[in-house]
């Protein structure tokens, strides 16, 4: 393997969502060296570094078959339980599998759609800034809901919702767009977590502590019977 293959192979695209925050760190940084901060310069360049990390954007390989969820993010599998889905979503008012994805600030934080279908409904919500790991965050925090049609008529809802340290939830689509499974439709900041109500019946097929890549690892089988998996550490 060559040498311009091997880097490229660890460059990745960042997000241009991300460029004027780069471009601040690089500014910050620059005075400091032209300040000759010596120590607070280079804790800059590693700075800088993070905020280009942190606002990549790799490309990725989507599973393409009828009934697949796949995970919109990034992270740790930090809850899988039955519950009923937020108001906002506009979804039947009866418990569903939800699935939550816990986002630090070292994962991607580019969002995927799970499944192939039209956007019916999106709903911003403020909220609070608690550890989106904490359960409650579900209701409290600031959020943005997607509810996702199916071309058979099913539904499943998508929440974006912000964290600690996380203040800007950043969607790329609008209602009445059409999503195929894999694709771009958000972004938070930085550190956050994205929870999915699956639809009535459906079970989870990953397990909690389970790392989950947007786009690629699947939570979910639709058109399965297949019961909850479990799991242990080893």
């Amino acid at each position: 393997m060559s040498i311009a293959k091997s880097i490229s192979g660890v460059l990745v695209p960042v997000h241009p969502e991300g460029y004027r925050f780069i471009a601040a760190f690089v500014a910050v940084t620059a005075l400091l060296f032209w300040f000759h901060a010596g120590v607070l310069a280079w804790v800059g360049v590693l700075l800088t570094a993070w905020c280009a990390y942190f606002f990549r954007n790799p490309e990725r390989t989507t599973p393409l078959r009828e009934g697949l969820v796949i995970s919109p993010a990034d992270g740790r599998i930090s809850s899988i339980i039955e519950t009923v889905p937020p108001v906002e979503l506009d979804l039947p008012r009866e418990p569903v599998t939800r699935i939550s994805v816990f986002m630090n600030v070292f994962d991607v934080h580019v969002n995927r759609s799970p499944i192939d279908g039209s956007i019916s409904r999106i709903a911003y919500v403020p909220g609070l800034f608690i550890n989106a790991d904490l359960d409650k965050a579900s209701l409290d925090n600031e959020r943005q809901a997607l509810t996702l049609e199916r071309p058979n008529g099913q539904r499943l809802g998508v929440v974006q919702i912000a964290g600690l340290v996380a203040r800007r939830i950043v969607k790329f689509v609008n209602e009445g767009e059409y999503l195929s499974a894999g694709q771009r439709f958000g972004l938070i900041r930085f550190g956050s977590r994205v929870d999915v109500y699956l639809p009535p019946g459906a079970r989870a097929l990953v397990c909690i502590g389970q790392r989950a890549i947007a786009g690629e690892t699947v939570l979910a089988d639709l058109n399965s019977s297949e019961p909850e998996r479990q799991g242990r550490s080893s």
